[in-house]
């Protein structure tokens, strides 16, 4: 599974009290927002085409969810830091994408594609040695995570470390490996894992630290992990967090690029918001859509989260706009 990317207040005593879950979805609301003629437009009608953009989220209904090394303090030396920080440095959302590109549409292997990466974005230039010694990448289980994984392994290659890369599920089964030390280093995302981190250590009662600010994003998960026994890298500019996605002949019909647009000039009958079924509830999916745009679809399509379905559905034009992931390598220039 990616991440957690429906969250609610009551995911947090989840994360306490289910570690076993699959962490996807918090508590579902009881009512979905008004989908609704009190827009009073007409709406945007779905267009197809094959190439996808993302409406900028303007008015940062969602939180920072920027890639981040996570460290077991133990295990974190000066020399290990700054190998890390050279791929966060590197790393924006653009490039992001076209790593996934690689992978999941290119079908190259994980490796290959970090290994490419590295090599065009001279990542190994000028690390310092570190005292050596054996240290293991985790990843989660999506093409991804197992990607940033195999970045971080160059780079520790060349910080003199000797590094294995293991895939370990979800961050229910790693995180606490991380804690434990088992494995050193996990590639991770500031929001989720601050999310996450903050019902580990405030149980039922904990806050969401995250926020669309990233300093103050990762000012509360530093705290959290000093708790923990995690320490953290520079957080990269890329994200992989909920976006929302038209066809490129959609946009320039309507002249859309931002969220407020799509609020302004489609809000009503003819629009159609395509996602996962829990998404009419969730406060980064239509309901934080109607609550900070004020954007009002005409009708809602149950699909997926940001897969093939939601794709499929937006290139051949049966909705209009859908969730997708901001890092999908299917948003790829060209």
């Amino acid at each position: 599974m990616r991440r957690n990317l429906f969250r609610t207040a009551g995911a947090l005593a989840a994360a306490v009290v289910v570690l076993a879950g699959c962490g996807e979805a918090g508590s579902s609301g009881t009512e979905a927002p008004p989908s609704a003629a009190a827009a009073g437009g007409q709406g945007c009608a779905p267009v197809a085409g094959d190439k996808l953009v993302v409406l900028t989220d303007d008015k940062k209904l969602q939180n920072t969810d920027n890639v981040i090394p996570a460290i077991n303090k133990k295990a974190s030396t000066p020399e290990l830091i700054a190998a890390l920080d050279k791929v966060s440095a590197a790393l924006d959302t653009t490039k992001l994408i076209e790593l996934n590109k690689a992978v999941d549409i290119d079908r190259k292997s994980s490796k290959a594609a970090a290994q490419d990466f590295a090599t065009a974005n001279n990542l190994t230039d000028g690390i310092a040695k570190g005292k050596g010694g054996a240290i293991t990448v985790g990843a989660a289980n999506f093409a991804e995570n197992a990607t940033l994984g195999e970045l971080y392994s160059i780079v520790l290659t060349a910080a003199g470390y000797t590094v294995k890369v293991q895939q370990i599920g979800n961050r229910e089964l790693y995180e606490p490996a991380l804690e434990k030390g088992d494995i050193q280093v996990v590639p991770e995302y500031a929001a989720t894992l601050a999310y996450f981190l903050a019902g580990k250590v405030d149980g039922k009662d904990a806050k969401d630290p995250s926020s669309p600010d990233l300093d103050a994003t990762v000012a509360g998960l530093t705290t959290l992990g000093e708790k923990r026994g995690l320490v953290f890298g520079k957080a990269s500019s890329a994200q992989d967090q909920n976006a929302f996605a038209v066809s490129a002949p959609f946009a320039q019909k309507y002249g859309l690029t931002t969220l407020s647009d799509l609020a302004s000039k489609c809000s009503g009958t003819a629009t159609v918001l395509g996602g996962p079924a829990e998404c009419p509830q969730r406060p980064k999916c239509q309901q934080g859509l109607v609550e900070v745009y004020n954007f009002q679809a005409g009708r809602f399509d149950t699909l997926d989260a940001g897969g093939p379905l939601t794709k499929n559905a937006l290139k051949q034009g049966t909705i209009s706009v859908g969730l997708v992931f901001s890092s999908d390598g299917a948003l790829a220039a060209g």
